[in-house]
């Protein structure tokens, strides 16, 4: 809940951001005639208006009225080489040159290498694409649920697996509903009621919560879905103990681990993160980095359970394919993005490890020097040597340490406004663009953007503090 101090700060923000950038406001009334709420897609719809964007290269973008901003957010954090990278453009507009690229309808080898790379790099057997995100991870549970003959699926609250009916729960705190846990309800109207009680909510990180939900739902179990460094949850990383858990309560119940890899794909390194924590799941969902900046998703597994989408398996589970499933532009993209990944292996990871860890050290320090505590999520684990994603949060309590998605979103923890709101809409002031309290770094991104995303963060917080 906004409170009243955040309310005004939040008017006095959106009244300097509407002088600030003219064009895209009255572009957004324009585009609310023809558009719900005038776009496509609500998390890009911040109030009281986006940004409208002409062009982008690297890790930055220009909007329509000449602002040169610095985005943290790239793609919803797909675009791990930056912003339009030349490897790919170059790749993608000979292609189009050639006469190759639109869809066709057919095969064709791009297929097959990208299967290929996905599964050298991740230990999976077979592939099947897909266009996104939301599409693989539902794929992934039909087939769970059919390999298994089972109904219940147990995901981990605050964890995003897409907008599909076995994600749509659990996805936002609900500090009325704290107990068992905040991230208990459905999300949206329109699913059966049956369906949503099949969905089983455990605690990230909580390995006595999910021995427990194993007790109680084992026999009925499906699948298992987690992110292993989960995202919107608060970019924290997965205990070593957790995973490993999982991976041996879900043999023990004949259930199926599937690690939703959407997000951490190609992240922290050329392929999956399960391979950090030495944990090999049955199937695995991947997309964003992987594509380079295009439209493409895959779900990877073991070859008995992929197989029941195929002839041999009686094509028990349609994941026929959809008119845009392995497109051939997505394609080139993902096999030059990823060819790229593992060729560079050993310069990209530790540089975004690095810059990352430099990121959320100047972030905290920032915003100290200005008299406001702030502590950032992101950081590595034993498992996870660095990591080039971040969050900002703003406990109430110095000390405070983020274990798992209850930390940083209930409200009596952290100030999720600061956070969500005030952060993103101040720093846009200061021609820097950020989603759910920072974002990710590319391979574009300098030790310069830091500094300036530093000096940005020092300004905002000189300009909030007496508000607070």
């Amino acid at each position: 809940m906004t409170s009243k101090r955040h309310a005004r700060l939040l008017t006095d923000l959106a009244d300097d951001y509407t002088r600030h950038a003219p064009t895209s406001g009255a572009l957004n009334e324009q585009a609310k005639r023809w558009l719900v709420d005038g776009g496509s897609h609500t998390l890009r719809l911040i109030e009281p208006f986006p940004p409208r964007i002409k062009e982008a290269a690297g890790a930055w973008i220009r909007d329509e009225d000449g602002n040169r901003i610095l985005d943290f957010w790239q793609g919803h954090y797909a675009n791990i080489l930056g912003h339009n990278p030349e490897a790919i453009t170059t790749t993608l507009a000979d292609a189009l040159a050639d006469g190759v690229g639109l869809q066709t309808g057919f095969t064709d080898r791009l297929q097959m290498e990208c299967a290929e790379i996905l599964c050298r790099q991740t230990g999976a057997d077979r592939v099947r694409f897909t266009t996104s995100g939301s599409l693989a991870t539902m794929y992934a549970t039909l087939l769970a649920r059919a390999f298994t003959g089972r109904e219940v699926v147990m995901k981990a609250g605050g964890g995003w697996h897409g907008a599909q009916p076995w994600s749509l729960k659990g996805v936002r705190f609900h500090a009325a509903t704290k107990e068992p846990g905040g991230f208990q309800r459905v999300e949206t109207a329109g699913l059966p009621r049956y369906l949503t009680k099949q969905v089983v909510v455990t605690r990230f990180n909580d390995c006595e919560a999910l021995r427990r939900h194993f007790r109680r739902h084992g026999d009925d179990l499906a699948c298992f879905i987690v992110e292993p460094f989960i995202g919107v949850g608060g970019f924290i990383p997965a205990l070593a103990e957790y995973v490993q858990l999982a991976r041996q309560l879900t043999h023990e119940h004949g259930a199926l681990l599937i690690f939703d890899e959407v997000i951490d794909g190609f992240r922290f390194r050329a392929g999956d993160v399960g391979q950090l924590y030495g944990v090999q799941p049955d199937l695995a969902t991947f997309g964003k980095a992987m594509g380079g900046g295009m439209p493409v998703s895959a779900v990877a597994g073991r070859a008995e359970v992929m197989d029941m989408v195929g002839r041999d398996g009686g094509e028990r589970v349609k994941f026929s394919g959809g008119t845009y499933s392995a497109h051939p532009a997505s394609l080139l993209a993902a096999k030059t993005s990823m060819t790229y990944l593992v060729e560079h292996e050993d310069e990209v990871y530790p540089r975004l490890a690095e810059l990352g860890e430099k990121l959320r050290r100047t972030v905290e320090a920032a915003f100290a020097e200005e008299g406001i505590y702030a502590r950032c999520t992101g950081y590595g684990n034993d498992a996870v040597p660095g990591s080039s994603l971040t969050m900002t949060h703003f406990p109430h309590e110095e000390g405070r340490q983020f274990i798992t998605p209850d930390d940083v979103y209930d409200p009596e923890v952290c100030d999720v406004v600061l956070r969500e709101k005030v952060l993103k809409l101040g720093l846009l002031l200061e021609d820097v663009h950020v989603i759910h309290g920072l974002g990710a770094l590319s391979t574009a991104h300098t030790e310069d953007d830091v500094a300036l995303l530093g000096q940005a963060c020092r300004r905002l917080a000189h300009r909030i503090k007496p508000r607070l």
